[in-house]
């Protein structure tokens, strides 16, 4: 009859844990169909009038050639061509993905190897009738899935934040009349104008363009507006340099203009990265892949022990098949670490609030120690290594080079010559550029808070600065010159003028522009005694200098004019022009940032640079950040031309990527992951999404960064400061090193317990000295007191001055089996000498369990000092009392002890007698053992040159 029933226990668990691998199995299968539907949705629709010959991109055809392919009129589409493009290429809205079902969500968080065997474990104590154990384990296990509920979704979050970037309303032209209508309405072929101040609604190819200027840094990484022409381009201009195109998204700043609609919704460019978003393979964490092989091993390892105790027990021992199956129970249930997992994401969580403190806010769990493993950091330059404010940080005169200090668009700073504050006043060359470029100028600053923000285009924001810091005041230089004429800045002529009277009747015109254009309009320049012949080729090797700084260069000049001119021509600005000077501008580097990437190089973390800037400004701003290898820059055109193998051989010495667009940016992730590195990518715009989702980590920027970048991130910066990287990985590393202090707790716990019931079998006893519910009592109650007070352990001396862990490393290491084998040992020894001491002194087998458990108990309470340092010694100050979290986890396991030893409910439920004064004085002096073996272990290991991993 008890065969019977054993083997009907059995067969019970059996089918529980068939019923849990078919439940994964449909999981798994129900996740694979959902993910082959949303790479189907999102695939770009086919048709004619709106198709694309690859061979022959918009971007590469005259205006003629796209109208005549699209047959567009003149006049824009007529209603029955518009509503069957519709029919064909559908809506102008990025397609949405059947999101997962809630139920689908939560049952996923279930497939855990570690999960399996505590959900094992809970349905052997079920079967025992151990209600209250088997609800406290499967508590554990639901709250873990919930937490993994409530942060899941990213991807279709990443999905949804894409899809608001579309503009809602916007001007169309049909049949000869311009209407407003929702943007979801456009199709290809349709006419669309765009003036300042508008949202991109489409890829349009531009046909007629006045002056147009769009900021793409969301979409390119280009930290200035871009000036547009309707010139076509070879067919292998990168996406940046795609002048002739305006793209779904993007803003414009200046201008007007008129496009045809080449790509809508899933065709346009941000279609293609939100495609690119759902098709992204999120990789695991080092922590999860290590836990998942953990649990394995683990699992592996408690099935064969039991096995081989029971067929001892029952082939060489004579016990029954019943005593010898209740054993093998107790034996799992000793061995499985049913607290662990509770204090994994415990752990994890006070991790994310300390990180929260110090401005990284984690979306994802696991990322927390993920961040300690990171050895590479992918940071995107514009607004995240630099400011996002253009700079005036050169002039140039006919006499010297000055420099600004200050940055951004805060005006305080000064005017420096060799380094030296410049007597501004006593210089009337650099009084008249100054004075140019403040009236040449359409911007305005104004102070909100501590923050100055421009009104107008950033680099004349950036100019008005300068001229502030030389001491003009812009009212009083408004009123003395003011403007009678101009001639707005248009990329056809690639310059600004201005006209201005005095009120001592001088005329003035000002000009600036790009460099070599305002060098053909002028014959002369500015000079010390006066103005001299212009000197080409001497201006021509100065911009070419400050462009090689990366910085860029704009030309200013001036001429007298009388009186009476009060309308300004082209013909009054060409060829007689006096050049007064030369001015460097920059986006510069933020200061902490210089100081958190050497704190990054300390800790063996390379910091990338990969911007879709100009290969010469990457470079320049990555000398002033000291980037490791500032002078290889990589190009985008360059990455075009090389294979994956090519990139995967190049990737580990080159540190500065320019002109990249998102293909570029994932496959530069991809390649590093590849070289077996934990890549973390720092971003904020729409182009970062993709490779945001496939690093390690993706890190967005909280202020200026898009929403499409923090949905597809694991961690975001309040603060937007790449400063707090570094704290972020100092946080990761405290808590890895925590989690495997709470490793090396727990598992002699578990297995000191193992080796008293295998002991217990080898030696033949009659009765086992601790039972399975003991157990249970005494890993649940060291798990949520004393172990979980490791999750509070502050950061270790050095922490950020040792290189990444090998995310290849198992939880346990060699030093770590020894450490758990030889406490294990010193666990079971000390518990058996009390247990049989109880007996011998006539105690009942109650009393004497009594004692084993307490016994278990203050041996932990001892051994969780010795574990607050993995090799360095404990017994001083610190290590006694430098948490005071751990002073509060012992307060509360004795009291928890003493109710377990001398309430009646306890005794009743776990079987357990009241100890005197004497029995604990033994109990407290066997345990304290710990604490003097396991230290002079370290002390003997230190010597030796044993070091932690």
């Amino acid at each position: 009859m008890l065969d019977t029933l054993t083997g009907s226990l059995a067969l019970q668990a059996r089918d529980w844990l068939v019923l849990a691998a078919l439940a994964g199995l449909v999981v798994g299968a129900a996740i694979w169909a959902l993910r082959r539907r949303s790479l189907a949705a999102v695939t770009p629709p086919g048709g004619t009038n709106g198709s694309q010959d690859p061979a022959t991109p918009w971007h590469s055809l005259a205006v003629s050639e796209v109208m005549e392919r699209l047959t567009t009129p003149d006049t824009g589409l007529p209603p029955d061509e518009v509503a069957r493009r519709r029919e064909i290429h559908g809506a102008n809205r990025l397609p949405e993905t059947k999101a997962r079902s809630p139920l689908m969500r939560f049952l996923a968080q279930f497939h855990n190897v570690l999960i399996y065997v505590l959900i094992a474990a809970g349905i052997v104590v079920a079967l025992m009738q151990h209600w209250l154990d088997a609800g406290v384990i499967f508590g554990v296990v639901v709250i873990n899935a919930a937490i993994g509920f409530i942060q899941e979704g990213k991807a279709e979050d990443a999905l949804r934040a894409i899809r608001k970037m579309l503009s809602p309303r916007t001007l169309v032209i049909r049949g000869g009349t311009r209407t407003e209508i929702d943007a979801e309405g456009l199709v290809p072929g349709d006419l669309v104008p765009l003036q300042s101040g508008d949202r991109v609604p489409a890829d349009l190819r531009l046909i007629k363009v006045k002056g147009l200027e769009v900021d793409e840094s969301a979409l390119t990484g280009e930290s200035l507006p871009v000036e547009k022409t309707t010139d076509p381009h070879s067919v292998e201009t990168v996406l940046a340099d795609r002048r002739d195109m305006v793209y779904s998204g993007t803003l414009v700043t200046r201008g007007q203009a008129t496009g045809v609609v080449v790509g809508t919704g899933a065709e346009t460019e941000i279609g293609r990265i939100s495609a690119m978003v759902a098709d992204v393979q999120q990789l695991t964490t080092p922590l999860l892949r290590q836990i998942a092989q953990f649990g394995r091993w683990l699992t592996v390892a408690i099935l064969t022990i039991a096995a081989l105790t029971f067929a001892f027990g029952t082939l060489w021992r004579d016990y029954s098949a019943t005593e010898m199956f209740m054993a093998a129970v107790g034996l799992a249930v000793a061995a499985i670490p049913e607290g662990l997992p509770a204090i994994m994401t415990i752990t994890l969580a006070i991790g994310v609030r300390r990180m929260a403190g110090r401005n990284a806010i984690i979306r994802r769990l696991p990322a927390v120690e993920t961040l300690g493993t990171v050895g590479v950091i992918c940071s995107d330059k514009t607004g995240t290594l630099t400011r996002n404010e253009m700079t005036v940080r050169t002039i140039e005169t006919t006499e010297h080079r000055l420099t600004l200090t200050g940055s951004g668009y805060n005006p305080h700073g000064s005017i420096q010559l060799d380094e030296a504050d410049h007597a501004v006043e006593q210089d009337p060359h650099l009084q008249e550029i100054l004075r140019a470029i403040l009236l040449c100028n359409d911007s305005g600053l104004a102070q909100q808070d501590d923050d100055w923000r421009v009104n107008g285009d950033p680099m004349e924001g950036a100019l008005l600065v300068a001229a502030i810091k030389g001491g003009l005041d812009s009212t009083t230089v408004v009123q003395e010159l003011p403007r009678t004429d101009l001639i707005p800045f248009e990329s056809e002529h690639k310059f600004m003028a201005t006209l201005h009277h005095s009120h001592q009747g001088q005329g003035f015109v000002y000009v600036k522009g790009a460099p070599e254009r305002i060098l053909e309009m002028c014959a002369n320049q500015r000079a010390t005694d006066g103005v001299g012949p212009l000197l080409l080729q001497h201006w021509l090797d100065r911009v070419e200098e400050l462009a090689a700084a990366g910085q860029r260069v704009l030309a200013v000049a001036t001429k007298s004019v009388d009186l009476d001119k009060t309308e300004l021509t082209f013909g009054d600005v060409e060829g007689d022009l006096t050049l007064i000077g030369l001015l460097g501008l920059i986006d510069p580097p933020r200061p902490e940032a210089i100081t958190a990437v050497a704190r990054c190089h300390e800790a063996g973390i390379r910091v990338k640079m990969i911007t879709g800037d100009h290969a010469a400004t990457a470079r320049a701003i990555a000398e002033q950040l000291a980037i490791a290898n500032p002078k290889d820059a990589l190009t985008g055109a360059e990455l075009e031309t090389m294979s994956d193998e090519e990139l995967r051989e190049r990737v580990d010495q080159i540190d500065v990527y320019a002109r990249v667009s998102p293909e570029h940016k994932l496959r530069l992730v991809s390649a590093l992951q590849a070289r077996e590195q934990i890549a973390a990518m720092t971003g904020d715009g729409v182009n970062d999404a993709p490779a945001l989702k496939r690093a390690d980590v993706g890190i967005a920027m909280g202020n200026k960064g898009t929403e499409v970048a923090k949905e597809a991130s694991e961690m975001v910066l309040a603060d937007d400061n790449f400063a707090s990287i570094s704290h972020a990985v100092e946080e990761g590393r405290t808590v890895y090193d925590n989690l495997k202090k709470a490793i090396l707790f727990i598992l002699p716990t578990n297995g000191g317990q193992s080796l008293m019931i295998i002991g217990a079998i080898l030696f033949g006893f009659a009765q086992l000295p601790i039972t399975p519910v003991q157990i249970l009592w005494v890993n649940m109650v060291t798990a949520v007191t004393l172990a979980l007070a490791l999750a509070f352990e502050p950061p270790e001396r050095g922490v950020m001055r040792r290189p990444p862990r090998d995310s290849h490393e198992p939880v346990l290491t060699p030093l770590f089996l020894w450490r758990i084998l030889f406490v294990s040992v010193i666990l079971m020894t000390g518990t058996f000498a009390l247990f049989f001491w109880s007996l011998e002194q006539g105690a009942s087998i109650e009393h004497a369990r009594t004692v084993a458990v307490n016994t278990l108990i203050v041996f932990q309470i001892f051994y969780l000092f010795s574990a607050r340092y993995i090799l360095d010694p404990v017994l001083n100050r610190q290590g006694l009392f430098g948490n005071r979290y751990v002073l509060f986890a012992i307060g509360a396991i004795l009291i928890l002890q003493v109710a377990f030893t001398y309430a009646s409910p306890m005794q009743t439920l776990f079987q357990t007698a009241p100890l005197d004064a004497a029995t604990w004085g033994w109990i407290f002096l066997t345990g304290s053992s710990v604490l003097v073996l396991v230290e002079i272990e370290k002390a003997i290991l230190r010597r030796i040159g044993i070091r932690p991993r």
